[in-house]
C-alpha cells in the first residue's frame, strides 16, 4: 500500500480549509484517510498551520511520500529537517542532543521570521488607517468649508432680496400718496 501525505480540501466555496492527512493514494481527494496530521488555512495572512510533526515525521520514516503541497508545508514547518536530523543520528554522524539543538535553533529562527511578517502587515495596516483617516478628515474639512461658504452666501442674497424689497416698497408708496391728494 503506497501512501501520501496530502491536503484534504474542507471550508466552503472560495473559503478553503485543508486537513493535512496521511491516506492511500488510491483513495479519493476527500475521501477516507489513515491519520489526520494537521490543518492548513490559506484565508489567513500568513496562513495559519498547525502541524503534528512527530505523527508527520514517523510517516516520513515509514515511507510516505508527500504531494508537492504537502511537501512545502512539511519544510516550512521543519518536518523535512527533522526527518532528515533523524537520518544523521540513525547513520550515528550526530547525537540525538546535537539534532534537537538544530531543530530548536531553526524552529526559533523561522519563527523569528514569521513574527517579524506579522509586524510589518499590522503596520502596514496601521498606516494605511491613518493615511485613510487623514484623507476623512479633509474630506470632512472640505465638506464644512462647503457648507459655510454656501450659508455666507445664502445670507448676502438675503441681505440683497431685502434691500431691494425696500427700495421698492419706498417708491410705490410715494405713488400712492400723490393718488390721494
Amino acid at each position: 500500500m503506497s501512501v501520501k501525505i496530502r491536503l484534504q480540501r474542507h471550508g466552503k466555496k472560495q473559503k478553503p480549509f485543508y486537513w493535512i492527512v496521511a491516506a492511500d493514494a488510491r483513495s479519493k481527494r476527500d475521501g477516507k484517510f489513515l491519520e489526520k496530521l494537521g490543518t492548513y488555512n490559506p484565508n489567513t495572512n500568513p496562513a495559519t498551520i498547525d502541524l503534528n510533526l512527530d505523527q508527520a515525521v514517523q510517516w516520513l520514516h515509514n515511507g510516505a511520500q508527500p504531494t508537492d503541497t504537502a511537501r512545502a508545508i512539511l519544510s516550512y514547518k521543519g518536518a523535512l529537517l527533522k526527518h532528515h536530523l533523524d537520518g544523521g543520528v540513525r547513520k550515528g554522524a550526530l547525537t540525538q542532543e546535537q539534532a534537537d539543538a538544530k531543530l530548536t535553533a531553526w524552529i526559533d529562527e523561522k519563527a523569528g521570521k514569521v513574527d517579524a511578517k506579522k509586524e510589518g502587515l499590522t503596520k502596514k495596516q496601521a498606516e494605511a488607517r491613518a493615511k485613510a483617516l487623514k484623507a476623512e478628515k479633509a474630506a470632512n474639512e472640505k465638506r464644512i468649508n462647503a457648507a459655510v461658504e454656501a450659508a455666507k452666501a445664502e445670507e448676502v442674497t438675503e441681505v440683497v432680496a431685502e434691500d431691494t424689497t425696500e427700495v421698492v416698497a419706498e417708491t410705490e408708496a410715494p405713488a400712492s400718496e400723490e393718488t390721494e391728494a
